[in-house]
């Protein structure tokens, strides 16, 4: 008698962008070899995909906005392939917005994702309330942005572009601001894999574990090396983390640590 393996549905794996930036950070993640994961960037209202239509300017408005934008998705691609689970990842500012998301998702359609993924950010209790940014000279905020190495160099020395940049980024921060009020009771019943890189002055693993505070579900605590964009500077093996936590079996409260030579 032959024995087939029992492979699990693929995975839907819906992005979220640092601030500052648009789905395009995620443009390459698909062709990177990870079978179990379809990868789809999600955008704000008004920027990237999304760019013609009305920006969402407070932090519940543009969870609605995502969390519209991935249920469509999501039972649309359900209607394709049935059996479709789903997942979120989000980097910085995008793990706060990603969790939240998901959170709406699963209340509106009545399917919860298998897993949330939350990359360099800490939890909004440690989070300083308030705007940071809009009485950052132009010249000091670029030069920040430089030094956590997650912006493209061209993108900061371009003088239109580096514009665009800083308008997101205080954008951002206004919604951010909200997030330790606002995202202070965000609470979801499904499983967290959190990702903290070592050298990270922003978000280190210390800061980044009491998301767990915030499922009643197993939490995965994955650190990595390098600072503060590690993981979306290395993005197959963020996406083979993001691969083992999908399988069917691995829902287990761990720690990981995995090193790059």
């Amino acid at each position: 008698m032959t024995v087939h393996p029992v492979t699990s549905p693929p995975v839907r794996l819906y992005c979220f962008p640092h601030a500052g930036a648009t789905s395009q950070v995620y443009r390459g993640w698909q062709t990177l070899g990870e079978p179990r994961l379809r990868i789809r960037g999600v955008d704000a209202p008004g920027r990237g995909a999304r760019r013609q239509e009305r920006k969402a300017v407070n932090y519940h408005g543009l969870v609605r906005a995502m969390a519209e934008q991935v249920a469509a998705d999501l039972l649309a691609e359900r209607e394709r392939s049935p059996g479709l689970r789903w997942a979120t990842f989000g980097h910085s500012f995008g793990a706060t917005m990603s969790l939240a998301v998901a959170e709406h998702v699963a209340r509106q359609t009545g399917l919860a994702p298998v897993r949330s993924v939350l990359s360099g950010a800490v939890p909004p209790a440690l989070q300083r309330p308030g705007a940071l940014l809009a009485a950052v000279p132009d010249d000091e905020l670029l030069a920040r942005t430089a030094a956590d190495g997650g912006t493209p160099p061209a993108v900061l020395a371009e003088p239109t572009m580096s514009r665009i940049l800083l308008r997101m980024l205080r954008e951002d921060d206004c919604v951010r601001a909200e997030f330790a009020r606002e995202a202070a009771g965000l609470r979801v019943d499904f499983p967290l894999t959190l990702i903290a890189a070592r050298e990270d002055v922003h978000a280190p693993p210390e800061r980044v574990w009491p998301w767990s505070a915030h499922s009643t579900a197993p939490v995965r605590r994955v650190e990595i090396e390098g600072g503060h964009f590690a993981a979306v500077q290395h993005p197959k093996e963020t996406l083979a983390v993001i691969g083992d936590g999908t399988d069917t079996g691995t829902d287990s409260d761990t720690d990981t640590d995995t090193g790059r030579g």
